[in-house]
C-alpha cells in the first residue's frame, strides 16, 4: 500500500496534519505536499464528487454525452418521482441543447476557416503569387 492511499483511509484531515508538518520541517517541502494534495483531489471542498472517497458519499457516476468526455453524478431518486422525471427530461434536453451548440460553434469555426483560406488564395493570386512547385526528376 503506498504512503498516499495509506493516508486516503484517514482522510482530510491526515493530508492537513501532513501539509502542516512539511512547512514546520521545510517550507518547500509543506508547499509541495499542499500541491500534490489540491492538484491529486484530495483537498477539494464542495460536491465535486472526490470527497465520496471518504465520506461514503460519490454514488453511482454515469458518462456524459456530447463530443468531449466529462463525468457527472447520476441524479439520485429524491422520492418524488414527478419531480425526478421533470428533472431527467431537463437534464436530457439541456445536454441535447449542448450537443447542437457545439456543432454550431464547429460549422462556424469551419466557415471563418474557409473565408480566411479563400480570402489567402484571392490575395495569393491577386499579388502573382508563386506557382506551385512541380515535382522534378
Amino acid at each position: 500500500m503506498t504512503f498516499a492511499a495509506k493516508l486516503d483511509e484517514f482522510g482530510k484531515p491526515a493530508w492537513i496534519a501532513l501539509t502542516v508538518v512539511g512547512f514546520a520541517v521545510w517550507w518547500p517541502l509543506g508547499l509541495a505536499t499542499l500541491a500534490f494534495a489540491i492538484g491529486s483531489g484530495r483537498m477539494t471542498c464542495g460536491m465535486s464528487g472526490k470527497l465520496g472517497r471518504w465520506y461514503n458519499t460519490e454514488g453511482d457516476w454515469r458518462h456524459g454525452g456530447g463530443s468531449r468526455r466529462r463525468w457527472s453524478p447520476a441524479a439520485r431518486p429524491s422520492g418524488n418521482r414527478a419531480f425526478d422525471e421533470y428533472r431527467d427530461e431537463t437534464l436530457r434536453r439541456l445536454e441535447e441543447e449542448e450537443r447542437e451548440f457545439r456543432e454550431f460553434l464547429d460549422r462556424l469555426r469551419m466557415a471563418k476557416d474557409k473565408a480566411e483560406f479563400d480570402q489567402f488564395m484571392d490575395e495569393r493570386r491577386r499579388s502573382g503569387g508563386v506557382a506551385a512547385p512541380t515535382a522534378e526528376t
